[in-house]
């Protein structure tokens, strides 16, 4: 089994430093996702390089491969420069999760110059995959609302058993109070 991840972007959550405890709440829902994916017979994680879930997708489900050894990750970036009008720092960041994955390929082998470029992106993720989950909530719009439209009309117009993994701001606040009581005790120990 193949999924896709993808979501919010940091600074749609206003997360601006890389020790914010939202991160941390965050790598924690998905790992909890990843591992009932994982009993479900998940093989491969692909995601994007974007600033947020898509890149704090990537770091847990390397970090989960200590435990997972089957679990293989692909960064699928959408075009070919993706990334690089970002700050140095960011740009650094996103080259060293490039060297760990087990997979590595922009979708689209040209740099964007068009907004169909990320139409191809959405296509070819839910063609080689076969679910999605999504960080977001249709209450909180952000621009996860593109791909959340997308895979729901490709699973209407497709009629498929394609599945939508939706976790909302009610989920992660659940998730966080979880992981407040819980989660803390067993990182301590």
């Amino acid at each position: 089994m193949r999924l896709w991840i993808t979501g919010y972007r940091s600074y749609e959550l206003g997360v601006f430093q890389e020790k914010d405890e939202k991160i941390t709440v965050i790598k924690y829902v998905l790992r909890n996702a990843l591992a009932n994916q994982l009993d479900e017979g998940l093989e491969w994680v692909l995601t994007g390089g974007q600033l947020g879930v898509e890149q704090w997708a990537v770091e847990t489900a390397l970090a989960m491969k200590k435990e997972y050894s089957e679990l293989k990750v692909a960064l699928m970036e959408p075009f070919l420069d993706f990334g690089n009008r970002w700050q140095e720092n960011k740009q650094l960041h996103l080259a060293d999760l490039r060297r760990q994955v087990d997979f590595n390929e922009a979708v689209v082998q040209a740099p964007y110059n068009n907004p169909q470029q990320l139409r191809q992106y959405q296509q070819f993720m839910v063609e080689h995959t076969d679910r999605c989950l999504l960080i977001y909530d249709p209450q909180y719009p952000g621009k996860s609302q593109y791909d959340f439209k997308y895979v729901k009309r490709y699973i209407e117009q497709e009629k498929t058993d394609y599945q939508l993994t939706l976790i909302n701001m009610d989920e992660l606040q659940d998730q966080a109070n979880e992981y407040l009581e819980f989660g803390r005790q067993r990182e301590e120990n």
